[in-house]
């Protein structure tokens, strides 16, 4: 007898719900902090209007971050429950018919036509609404969405990426500060790649060249702005 519990732990697809707000508010952090900071450096000729608008741009993104993907989660929640709530309906109003629907989805995944309704009738009679939100709606408990989860990790992680930007604006030289930017978020960005493809299992080498390329990009154009625009602040 195979042990569930053990054989689901030796896959990360459960971390993806959390995961991909963790990478999503860290990678922003880094991102938005550093292009803000590169921005206002490349107009500025002293120190604390980079400050002021790095750790006003910390706070704000945090918060938007948080907002946001809770509103996004929440909305997707709302929507499966809607689906699931209607699913139920069609249940008691036409059962024979769901059975139908969940035996051809079987059977379209491959079972003969008498043994995926054998096996619809099965996993009806057990709990009929289950397997359906399962197999007809495509929600389970790694995908159903969590908006608290999702809304606390992409906040924390954006203030997290934030703060590593703001600590390279408060201690490094004035001089050259676009550049230690740069330099010290392409070494953030590449450490955030390695931690995020070791959690989810994938590849690093993607996930680092992936990272590294948008994240240049981003800090390449903000700085441009700051240049084209630059006034003395």
């Amino acid at each position: 007898m195979v042990d569930i519990d053990n054989y689901l732990d030796n896959h990360y697809i459960h971390r993806s719900n959390w995961l991909r707000a963790a990478v999503l508010g860290a990678n922003d952090g880094i991102l938005s902090i550093t292009s803000i900071a590169i921005g206002i450096a490349a107009a500025s000729n002293s120190r604390e209007p980079i400050v002021l608008a790095t750790i006003a741009g910390l706070v704000a993104g945090a918060l938007a971050m948080a907002a946001g993907e809770y509103v996004s989660v929440s909305s997707q929640m709302d929507t499966e429950k809607a689906d699931i709530a209607r699913e139920a309906q069609e249940l008691q109003d036409m059962p024979e018919e769901e059975l139908q629907i969940l035996a051809t989805i079987y059977e379209q995944r491959g079972l003969s036509k008498e043994t995926a309704m054998q096996v619809a009738k099965e996993l009806t009679a057990k709990d009929a609404l289950a397997a359906h939100v399962r197999d007809e709606l495509g929600i389970n408990e790694i995908s159903q969405a969590n908006p608290i989860q999702a809304a606390l990790a992409s906040g924390a992680a954006f203030t997290l990426g934030g703060v590593l930007p703001l600590l390279v604006v408060l201690f490094c030289p004035l001089t050259g500060m676009e550049y230690a930017l740069y330099g010290s978020s392409i070494l953030f960005l590449v450490l955030l790649g390695t931690i995020a493809a070791k959690t989810g299992g994938s590849s690093i080498k993607k996930a680092i060249l992936r990272i590294t390329i948008w994240g240049t990009l981003a800090m390449g154009l903000t700085a441009l702005v700051g240049y084209l625009f630059g006034v003395s602040v």
